[in-house]
C-alpha cells in the first residue's frame, strides 16, 4: 500500500481521519499527505474540496507551492493530533480554549462569503443561502480542514475518543457504538489480527 491507494476513514469523525492519514495498515508507514499531489487527493477522498476547485488550484500553483502547503498540513496534522491525546478519553472543558490558539489563527484566514443559489427539493426548487470561500492561493486549502477540526472540537465527545488497541496501530477513532466498547479501527484489520493473535497464544498454550 502507498500513498496513492485510497486513504483510510475509520475514524468515525472527519477530524480523526485527517490524523489517520499517516498510518502502518500493513507493516509499512504510509502518509497520504507526504506532497502535495498527496494532499489534494485526500482532500478530494474526503469531500472537503471539490474537484473542479482543486484542479484550479493545482493549474495555478506555482512549483513547489503545493508541497509548502502539503508541509503545513502535517504540521497542522501532528500538533492537533498532540491536542487530542492529551484530552482524549475525558470531556474537553473550555480551559482548552488557549491550547486551541493555533487553530483561530488558521481560521482567521477565511475570506467566506454566501452566494443565493437554488436548491431542488421535492416541492420544486427553491432559493438557498449557501457559504462559499475565495480560493486565493493553495494555502487556503487548509481552511476546511481547520473548519473540520473546529466543528469536532465543539461537538465531539471527547470521552468518546480512543486509540485502536492494535499493537503497532496509531489510529484514532470516535467510538459511538451503543456501549462504546469499540476497540480496534477496524474488524477488518486491527480486530482480525488481535483474534488470530489470541488464537495462536491458546494453541502454544495448550
Amino acid at each position: 500500500m502507498d500513498n496513492h491507494s485510497p486513504a483510510l476513514f475509520l475514524g468515525d469523525a472527519l477530524a480523526l481521519d485527517f490524523l489517520n492519514s499517516v498510518a502502518t495498515p500493513v507493516e509499512v508507514p504510509v502518509d497520504w499527505i507526504e506532497d502535495g499531489e498527496g494532499f489534494l487527493r485526500w482532500l478530494k477522498q474526503a469531500g472537503l474540496v471539490s474537484p473542479e476547485v482543486l484542479e484550479a488550484i493545482r493549474a495555478q500553483a506555482l512549483p513547489g507551492e503545493l508541497d509548502k502547503v502539503a508541509d503545513q498540513a502535517r504540521n497542522l496534522r501532528e500538533w492537533f493530533r498532540t491536542f487530542v491525546r492529551v484530552h482524549k478519553g475525558k470531556p474537553l472543558t473550555p480551559n482548552a480554549l488557549t491550547e486551541l490558539e493555533p487553530l483561530n489563527r488558521l481560521l482567521e484566514r477565511d475570506e467566506g462569503y454566501s452566494h443565493l443559489v437554488t436548491r431542488r427539493t421535492d416541492e420544486g426548487e427553491v432559493l438557498e443561502l449557501q457559504p462559499m470561500r475565495k480560493w486565493r492561493s493553495p494555502e487556503a486549502l487548509l481552511l476546511p480542514v481547520g473548519e473540520a477540526l473546529g466543528r469536532f472540537v465543539c461537538t465531539e465527545d471527547f470521552s468518546n475518543v480512543k486509540a485502536c488497541e492494535g499493537q503497532s496501530c496509531t489510529l484514532l477513532f470516535a467510538d459511538h457504538t451503543r456501549g462504546h466498547r469499540r476497540r480496534w479501527c477496524s474488524m477488518a484489520l486491527c480486530g482480525n489480527r488481535a483474534k488470530q493473535a489470541a488464537h495462536r497464544l491458546r494453541l502454544k498454550s495448550a
